[in-house]
């Protein structure tokens, strides 16, 4: 390009930059038919129609991975309906509830169920309720299952070093009964936490609050992430 048509092309777009700044749109249309006539009466810059960004531009994922994860999603709804099921046949709305989140099916059982005060070990009378909940658990393929224990901030008593260890006791315990009520699950699948007064979902300066810290979570987790891919081991 001759040295003559670079500096008019550079005063063009120096031009263009100081028009563009003013809000006379008669003015930018003016100039763009003037610079269309005087580059070989090209279509003007002005006149090209903006890009328009593709529906997925923002998702690399595929229709195949986002029908894989609603499907995975609604197999989890699924499951939720089935232990809402089960809590209300057996009448206790109190004593559990689900909800879904973003690490999956989160089913919590209050301790009073389950155990005396300062104890881990579960009370007799509650296993059959452990085994029906073991039966709802059971998936093809199978999915990754978290117990975690959980206490207030009042000492564990003389049977445990702290809430710590309470907490991981009633979680191992629970972990072990569920294991041994259905030969469907599997204890690869399955893994014990707990975490003593660390993790506390209310206040512990009332009895009410005390008691829904006083609590064994179980976390049912996705086969398949929110992108499509196939869902990491968690635990």
């Amino acid at each position: 390009m001759p040295y003559a048509d670079i500096l008019t092309l550079l005063l063009a777009v120096f031009i263009i930059l100081f028009a563009s700044s003013s809000v006379d749109q008669e003015k930018l249309e003016r100039m763009s038919a003037v610079f269309s006539q005087v580059f070989d009466g090209g279509t003007s810059f002005l006149e090209q129609p903006a890009p328009v960004p593709s529906p997925n531009a923002d998702s690399d994922q595929t229709p195949q991975q986002n029908s894989a994860y609603l499907k995975d999603q609604q197999e989890l709804a699924e499951i939720k309906d089935s232990v809402d099921n089960f809590i209300a046949v057996n009448e206790m709305e109190g004593q559990f509830a689900t909800e879904m989140t973003d690490e999956g099916l989160l089913v919590t059982i209050r301790d009073s169920i389950l155990f005396d005060p300062g104890q881990a070990t579960i009370k007799p009378e509650y296993i059959p309720i452990a085994k029906e909940l073991a039966d709802v658990l059971v998936s093809n393929p199978p999915r990754n299952i978290v117990i975690t224990g959980h206490t207030d901030n009042v000492p564990a008593g003389p049977n445990f070093s702290s809430n710590l260890e309470l907490s991981l006791m009633r979680a191992s315990n629970f972990y072990m009964v569920l294991l041994d009520s259905n030969s469907q699950l599997k204890s690869e699948n399955f893994s014990a936490k707990g975490y003593g007064e660390n993790r506390a979902i209310a206040p512990n300066d009332t009895a009410e609050g005390r008691a829904k810290n006083r609590r064994v979570e179980v976390l049912i987790q996705p086969l398949v992430t929110e992108d499509g891919s196939e869902a990491k081991n968690t635990q």
